[in-house]
């Protein structure tokens, strides 16, 4: 259930808008923002981004209100930065995109994922970032939803080229997405990575 859920609630579709450049409410974006902030989550956040695609290839952005317009910050892989911030809400401020493409074919997803990663980790901190995804992935189902919700089933792992894991002593190679499942990181002992994974976010399989 809370797969479909999960995937159903976080995609933004930007297919009714064809001219450029693509413009979304930021009010939307803000509810999300204010889900993780009022959760005071350590070690995991909410990263937005347009899917990457050779028809939808974003040039620049800016956030924007009647008086006053901000440029965004973005990434290689097209995650964009948007400010927590009530005034930009109240403003009623838009996310403004150019893209190289076709604007009907862009999405924006949102993500939850861990805040940084690095290659070691301790059994414990794994646990909490494990914890906090169950709790903000939870919260994010809204009433009554949250009560019939299930925890995730572990972490993915996704690493940039090939890589080895070391997991209590056996090295296994990994070329793209390792799964570590509930019961492998309770049953942790150590674990590192020949390179820090290139992003950790939930593995939501039931």
């Amino acid at each position: 259930m809370k797969k479909h859920l999960l995937f159903s609630l976080l995609i933004l579709s930007c297919s009714a808008v064809h001219a450029e450049p693509i413009s979304l409410e930021y009010r939307g974006f803000y509810q999300r923002l204010k889900q993780v902030n009022k959760g005071n989550y350590q070690l995991v956040e909410v990263a937005f981004s347009v899917a990457k695609s050779t028809a939808c290839k974003v040039i620049d952005g800016t956030i924007s209100t009647e008086k006053e317009s901000f440029p965004l910050t973005k990434t290689k892989d097209q995650r964009i930065f948007l400010p927590y911030d009530a005034q930009l809400k109240s403003d009623r401020a838009l996310i403004n995109l150019n893209v190289d493409g076709d604007a009907s074919t862009c999405a924006i997803a949102m993500q939850v994922r861990a805040k940084n990663t690095k290659a070691d980790y301790g059994q414990t901190e794994l646990a909490q970032i494990q914890a906090e995804m169950d709790a903000l992935l939870s919260q994010m189902q809204g009433f009554p939803m949250r009560y019939f919700a299930s925890d995730i089933a572990g972490l993915n792992l996704e690493f940039d080229t090939k890589a080895v894991v070391n997991l209590n002593g056996k090295q296994i190679p990994v070329d793209g997405t390792y799964r570590l499942s509930r019961e492998a990181i309770a049953a942790i002992e150590s674990i590192s990575f020949s390179q820090a994974p290139k992003v950790i976010s939930p593995w939501t399989a039931q």
